[in-house]
């Protein structure tokens, strides 16, 4: 959810900004726009994509060796060229990303003293702010420390003025920010990804942070002006990490990295090692030593991952399990309970509304926290007692895939790290969890050779406006996942239902317009769902099935079967969400979507 790429060097930036926001593009963004000083303050926006903003920069042949560059994803006012970052305020710039919750009157107050407002973003009265504290604090950080101090809400800025042309300064409170300390310059970004192209030395900045940023330097201050220190680290990632290889698009790419991904995640417990609380942390046996309760908070795809856990740690650790809707769980009067392990899901670990209910969740008293994140570095990771960080890689598609799995992997782990300590985990049910463990890589190797059948039946649903998922236990949440792929990419307007509800009210929904997905593992509910399938076809429902060897459900006209490879048991979840997976990428190349940015969509949500 926009993108800030700030650079300052010996060379001409202006490439690396505008490769920078291209690396960018993934988190989703309707505008792009970029300031550089050369002797004066050049500004060019765009309200289409950074290709648009390319363009203007190359006919205007656009040079300089310091400048800030943005994708915008509205949220106060229209996209817009008007709307567009930078805004600018008597020869200072400024990108923002986050929201302003005081903007209003902050705006009124500089309103008062003369200053015109052209868009309707709250990030023009940063601009403006800054400029003000300028004419009583003559130093650009004093005067970006000054104003940052005024601000409530998330953000992430940077700031360059005309008359001061030596350096940059970035600032940063809830929204991610990092330093990139290069060979011939130092850069700002959201993301490491943007920065990968000049250097792989990375300083990631905490909350209220501010930063001075010269060719050759960078100093640390905190909001309220005293000097730190942040540690420097090597990023692991690569530029080949990131791009895109011999595929169509990333959303494809990472679905195939799923094998690899899982591989890596699951590493710990390779060549005959076995499952240790300490796969989550050094404290992670005082931290486990006594949990009553798991309590489960995530968004979205991650939210998924969070109720198949519900299944597995109920049933194999006997511990009840709650999962809450993050954006809803802070808002709301919940019973605290100290022994609960508050366990936060997130990608990229700056998901603002998980951040928000895990902070939410401490200060209630709720201390034994756990992460599930895939950036070491993230504020998610750096906010918990302990931490599990899968090793996905990075994850450019907005539908989230590889990170879904690696999510399920690290839920296994911690399922059998609980029953363990519980005593409910004998020898010999460890050693036979831990070898289905070790071979899920293969296993969703053989799955993705399903692609040419699953690209067949993804044909059919070009034309449909609507589609219904159904799933029973374990693999209702699959469905709910299976259903917000298709609506993500390909627009198609589809909901999951726990196929015991199926009569009482979706059913009405059924007729021979509306295909019915149904995912049939052979296990204990199989019978019970062959019955709603039953249901479907009395009703003139057609069928799509993902059914394990040895369901026997017969294929049928209006009844289309997918036979798995192999049944998995416990881990089923994990390969039956990879033909769900591919049948959405496949349906939205049918129908012409976006497939890697789908409309109005960001990939790390990082304000409410």
């Amino acid at each position: 959810m926009c993108g800030i790429v700030t650079a300052i060097a010996t060379n001409n930036v202006v490439p690396v900004l505008l490769e920078g926001l291209r690396k960018l593009e993934y988190r989703g963004y309707d505008s792009a726009g970029l300031a550089v000083l050369s002797g004066e303050l050049t500004r060019l926006r765009s309200p289409g994509r950074v290709a648009d903003l390319t363009a203007l920069a190359d006919a205007s042949q656009l040079s300089a060796s310091i400048g800030i560059a943005h994708t915008r994803w509205a949220t106060h006012g229209v996209p817009s060229e008007r709307n567009a970052h930078p805004h600018i305020s008597g020869g200072l710039a400024v990108v923002h990303n986050g929201i302003i919750e005081n903007f209003e009157a902050i705006k009124a107050s500089l309103q008062a003293r003369g200053y015109v407002f052209t868009s309707e973003t709250d990030t023009e009265a940063i601009a403006h702010l800054v400029h003000s504290k300028l004419q009583v604090a003559p130093d650009l950080f004093e005067a970006v420390r000054l104003a940052t101090n005024e601000l409530i809400g998330a953000y992430a800025i940077g700031v360059l003025a005309e008359a001061d042309p030596f350096r940059a300064i970035v600032a940063r409170r809830g929204s991610p920010l990092l330093l990139g300390v290069g060979d011939e310059g130092m850069y700002a970004a959201s993301d490491m990804a943007a920065l990968l192209q000049v250097t792989r030395k990375v300083v990631y900045l905490e909350d209220g942070d501010l930063a001075e940023l010269r060719r050759d330097s960078y100093r640390i201050m905190l909001a309220d002006g005293t000097p730190v220190e942040r540690e420097m680290h090597l990023s692991s990632l690569s530029a080949d990490a990131v791009e895109l290889g011999l595929f169509k698009h990333y959303m494809q790419k990472e679905i195939f990295e799923q094998p690899q991904a899982l591989a890596n995640t699951l590493e710990l417990i390779s060549g005959g090692a076995g499952i240790s609380p300490l796969h989550f942390g050094a404290r992670a046996p005082e931290v486990f030593d006594g949990v009553r309760r798991v309590l489960i908070l995530a968004c979205g795809t991650s939210y998924h991952a969070g109720l198949v856990a519900r299944y597995w740690i109920e049933s194999i650790a006997k511990i009840p399990v709650t999962v809450e809707i993050a954006s809803e769980y802070r808002y709301r009067d919940s019973v605290p309970d100290a022994d609960s392990l508050v366990v936060v899901i997130s990608q990229s670990g700056e998901t603002a509304d998980t951040l928000a209910a895990l902070k939410h969740a401490k200060a209630l008293g709720m201390d034994r926290t756990l992460a599930i994140c895939n950036v070491p570095e993230s504020a998610i990771v750096r906010e918990t007692a302990l931490r599990f960080i899968t090793r996905a890689g990075p994850e450019i598609g907005v539908a989230s895939t590889k990170a879904f799995t690696t999510q399920l992997a690290a839920f296994a782990l911690l399922t059998l790290a609980l029953a363990k300590l519980n005593g409910r985990l004998n020898d010999a049910d460890e050693e036979r969890h831990l070898t289905a463990l070790r071979h899920l890589p293969v296993a969703v190797q053989k799955v993705l050779e399903l692609e040419p059948e699953i690209e067949r039946w993804a044909q059919r649903f070009a034309s449909k406006e609507h589609a219904l998922f159904l799933g029973r236990g374990r693999h209702w949440p699959i469905a709910m996942e299976g259903a917000l792929k298709l609506k993500e990419v390909s627009y198609i307007h589809a909901e999951a239902y726990a196929a015991g509800e199926l009569k009482h009210g979706p059913l009405a929904l059924v007729d021979k317009n509306m295909p019915v997905i149904a995912i049939a593992p052979a296990d204990e509910l199989l019978e019970k769902l062959k019955s709603n399938l039953q249901e479907v076809r009395a009703r003139g429902g057609e069928l799509y099935v993902f059914a394990d060897a040895g369901s026997e459900i017969p294929e049928s006209e209006g009844v289309h079967i997918l036979h798995m490879p192999e049944h998995y048991g416990m881990l089923s979840p994990v390969l039956h969400v990879i033909p769900l997976q591919l049948l959405s990428y496949h349906a939205a190349l049918v129908k012409g979507t976006d497939v890697d940015k789908p409309r109005n969509l960001a990939k790390s949500v990082t304000v409410e």
